[in-house]
This record gives structure tokens, sequence and C-alpha cells, in this order.
């Protein structure tokens, strides 16, 4: 977008998460108005305000800016008459111009207030995706979670965020994780410090967020007797209403952490696919106990 006038309106809130059409308003009919929430003009608005005399069209437009709105945005490259941008700038409204057509411009704004004004929540924690699948490493300080997260960048898969990660739902059907902007696609690791995980690996170790599809809880060794075994029962943290699977790993002397994540993200894609690998060994087994009986 290209910001016409002046800044006049930048101090003004967005308060709801979508945008309005004001052909009604334009008009002169305010009831329901929704004034709270972007303002676009399309073709049609403008070409109704085109056919007004210049009095009734100052008139009009003066009407709309007296409410307060937050801002104002022109589609498809149209130009406002001097008159009503100056009129807006000094209402303290801020203008902006859009080259994109107004039902594309409607889709994306809606979609970008929606991620903007979705519920979120931060987590100590690092976040990665393997193989398509966005994984949340939690544990106890000590249990090695950067250490895990930098053996899966060194295998190939990507960095999306270290120690604190930014969830976010999205319209309560999938959460989305990203991470601070101050310390994005940095990692810190005890004895190295800070490091720059693109400068070292490449852009490709990094992505600036992921879909959240598994939880991976790290388990130190004096908790090893809590950890499901066989996994048949399957798991799940709720996160922002939420529920998201959930795998514990214990912690070992000798064990290769960064390989047991990366399969247990490709047993949480096989799952995806509709084949539960414990599942599946169960009902084996029971069947080949009643061949026995």
């Amino acid at each position: 977008m290209k910001l016409l006038g002046t800044e006049a309106g930048f101090a003004r809130l967005i308060s709801e998460p979508t945008v309005n059409r004001p052909g009604l308003a334009l008009a002169g009919f305010y009831t329901y108005f929704a004034k709270k929430r972007i303002q676009v003009i399309g073709f049609q608005e403008f070409s109704f305000l085109e056919s007004l005399s210049s009095t009734e069209q100052k008139q009009r437009f003066e009407e709309l800016c007296d409410h307060e709105l937050p801002c104002l945005i022109v589609c498809r490259g149209l130009e406002l008459p001097r008159s009503l941008l100056k009129f807006a700038n000094e209402a303290g409204l801020s203008v902006f111009q859009t080259s994109m057509s107004t039902l594309k411009f409607l889709n994306a704004a809606t979609i970008a207030l929606e991620f903007d004004f979705a519920p979120s929540v931060s987590d100590h924690a690092s976040m990665v995706d393997v193989r398509g699948i966005g994984i949340l490493i939690r544990g106890r300080s000590g249990t090695g979670k950067s250490e895990t997260v930098l053996g899966l960048i060194d295998r190939g898969h990507s960095l999306v965020a270290d120690d604190l990660v930014h969830l976010k739902s999205i319209e309560g059907r999938e959460i989305v994780g990203s991470a601070p902007e101050h310390g994005r696609f940095h990692m810190e690791v005890r004895g190295l410090g800070i490091i720059n995980v693109a400068a070292l690996y490449g852009i490709g170790a990094i992505l600036p967020e992921k879909r959240l599809d598994l939880v991976v809880q790290l388990v130190s060794a004096k908790d090893i007797n809590e950890v499901e075994r066989v996994g048949v029962e399957p798991k799940f943290s709720t996160i922002l209403d939420i529920p998201v699977p959930l795998v514990e790993l214990p912690v070992l002397p000798g064990r290769d952490m960064a390989q047991l994540v990366e399969v247990a993200a490709l047993d949480q894609k096989l799952k995806s696919l509709g084949h539960n690998s414990a599942a599946e060994f169960t009902k084996n087994l029971l069947n080949i106990m009643k061949k026995n009986q």
C-alpha cells in the first residue's frame, strides 16, 4: 500500500479484525455502520462519489470522516480528489492506495487481520520444521533442547524459533509458531553463545513461521518410568484450546535425540496419512493370539 497525504491518523487503533465497504454510509445511511473497521473504497464507491456534485461529494465524505475511522484504503490505484484527501488529513484520517482489485484486497486484508488478532501465547521452548512437520521441543533447563535442535539443523532441517516461541491460534483450527523478531534465526548454545543459523547453515535452514503438528517433551532420566513405552494410548498437549499430539522422549547418555525427534516427525506424518504403527502392531498381535487359542 502507498500512503496518500500525511501520517495524520497513524495513532488510531484498528479494533476489529475485518474490513468494511462504506457504500451505504456514503449514501447517507449510518445505521449499524461498522466504523471500527478499516474502510475500503472500491470502484463502486468511487463511481458513486464521482456521480455527486462537488458540494454533495464533499458533504458525504466529511460525514464519513467524522466517524473516527481507523483508516481509509482506496483500491485499483484510484485517486481521491485533492479536496477530499486534504480534508481527510485535516480530520486526522490516514488514506492509503493499493493497485489491487477490491475483492483481492479484501481477501488479503481479512487474512492478515485475522492473523494479527488471533489468540496467542508464548512458550519457553524451541521449534523446528522436520520434513514438513512443525515440532515444538519442550524440556526442563539442561535437558538439551538447543543441542537437539542444532543436531536437526545439521541434518538439513529448519529452525523456526529457539528458547521462546510465539504461538497463534488461526481460526481455532491450527496453531502457527514463530520467533520473536529480535531473536529471529539465532540460537543460544551453551559453551558457544549466540550463533546465527542462517549465516552458518544457509537460508534454507530457517523458517519465519510454521504450523505446529507435534509437541516433543524431553524427559530427564529420573522421570523415565513415567514415559509411555508402546505408544498405543495417544497423548496430547492442549495449546490455545487446540489438542496437539504429544511425544515424550527420555534423555539418556548416548542417545541421539536429534534422530529420535526425526523419527517422531516421520511417525506423525505416517499417522496423518491414517497409519498408526502402535495400533496396527496391537491389532496384529491380538489376531495372532486369537488364532492360537
